[in-house]
């Protein structure tokens, strides 16, 4: 007998299983079954579509005729920092930029240090409220950074804490070694790079990919070849912050290196968006960063998508620039901001997101895939990323088990 019906179902959302990330006019490509139902045995889906009479199970969960999809894949945070960085709010309002913040001490350096201080127990308990939050809105698979830390003692402690993480709770994790993503006051940017690609063999224990932040004060592409080669042939798949703030071709170099993905990408090149279309890289679009920071201009998802490539989204959480646990807000922000349509947010929150990561298993609920589900209280797909600022998740569901349910009023 099957562990878990779901019953009841108004509106299934399906994105569809492929070997390589959904491209171009494949985005807008979206099943929803009406009158649906999923079948659950031993954590993994049994049977999700229209609902029929022919299964049986110990336990039946009524949807109460709402929408059902795949648990959201959340492919690129910084959830493992110390401190915070509220002060600096008040710094953007007055109009100085990020690289400007970042040149007096601010920015990815100030977290630096605030994480340097913290134990590792008093970052697990951080990030733990984060990945609560995040689970609570929908989310059962994270990607998460290493890259405050920018020596060795702390960069392995970011990696062991948000290995931790991964134990800790019901959720599939993957977890990106990012030495270099910022040049320590008074150190030479070739020699720290040098130092970081040294650490590749022990971040290798805890790390599935190794980033860089290629970018104006940062690293220069041929900085980042250099590391993305020395990390590709440790074994490690590689992925890069890429053209965020200035055209450096950041985007094609990923391409070169056959990234897993390349993300931000506000500033990125006509000619590194052509290509996009024929790699296999997924472009990581952090919309929320851009609304955080006050800017005008956006990653170009339509070019991007209507030129044939991939394209997901995610929170890009971290203390900085954008600080937020809801990944449905930013499948709002896509909407407003990037124009993308109901059906590629979807896609690009749950199968090219989990491709972004690696982790082709998460975004479908095909026949064998693990049942991570999550009931949404909404009348249909198109209402999450249009009632913006609030949590739509009604039931999340780990591997065929209640995991989160909403409370009811107090009243």
């Amino acid at each position: 007998m099957n562990d878990l019906i779901i019953k009841n179902i108004k509106s299934l959302i399906l994105p569809k299983q492929s070997d390589q990330p959904l491209k171009g006019s494949e985005m807008d490509e979206l099943k929803i079954v009406e009158d649906a139902m999923i079948v659950v045995k031993d954590g993994k889906v049994v049977y999700a579509g229209a609902a029929v009479d022919e299964y049986e199970a110990a336990e039946v969960m009524d949807a109460e005729g709402k929408v059902a999809s795949p648990a959201l894949v959340e492919p690129h945070t910084h959830v493992v920092h110390g401190g915070s960085r509220e002060h600096e709010m008040a710094l953007k309002r007055q109009g100085v930029d990020y690289l400007k913040i970042l040149e007096q001490g601010g920015g990815i350096l100030n977290t630096v240090e605030q994480t340097r201080q913290a134990s590792f127990d008093e970052l697990l308990d951080k990030a733990s409220v984060n990945i609560t939050r995040m689970i609570q809105h929908g989310v059962l698979t994270v990607e998460s950074k290493s890259g405050y830390g920018l020596d060795r003692e702390n960069e392995l402690k970011q990696l062991k804490v948000s290995k931790a993480l991964e134990e800790n709770f019901p959720i599939e994790m993957r977890h990106t070694y990012l030495g270099p993503h910022a040049i320590p006051k008074g150190r030479d940017a070739d020699e720290f790079m040098d130092e970081m690609i040294g650490l590749l063999d022990e971040a290798q224990e805890y790390a599935d990919f190794a980033d860089v932040f290629t970018e104006t004060g940062v690293f220069t592409v041929e900085q980042s070849r250099k590391y993305m080669e020395a990390a590709r042939d440790k074994g490690f798949r590689v992925k890069i912050h890429a053209d965020e703030i200035d055209p450096l071709g950041g985007l094609e170099l990923a391409i070169e290196q056959d990234a897993v993905s390349a993300d931000h990408l506000v500033a990125a090149s006509e000619a590194g968006k052509k290509q996009l279309a024929d790699s296999d890289t997924v472009a990581v679009l952090l919309p929320g960063t851009t609304f955080y920071l006050g800017k005008e201009k956006y990653a170009d998802a339509r070019g991007m998508i209507d030129g044939g490539g991939a394209v997901s989204i995610a929170t890009d959480y971290n203390p900085g620039s954008c600080v937020t646990d809801n990944l449905q807000l930013i499948m709002a922000i896509a909407a407003l901001k990037l124009k993308m349509t109901p059906n590629e947010i979807w896609n690009a929150v749950t199968v090219n997101a989990a491709h972004a990561i690696d982790a082709p298993d998460r975004g479908t609920l095909e026949a064998g895939d693990d049942a991570n589900i999550v009931i949404w209280d909404a009348p249909n797909h198109e209402y999450i990323p249009y009632h913006y600022g609030v949590n739509h998740a009604y039931k999340v569901i780990a591997d065929g088990k209640l995991l989160y349910e909403r409370p009811g009023l107090m009243f």
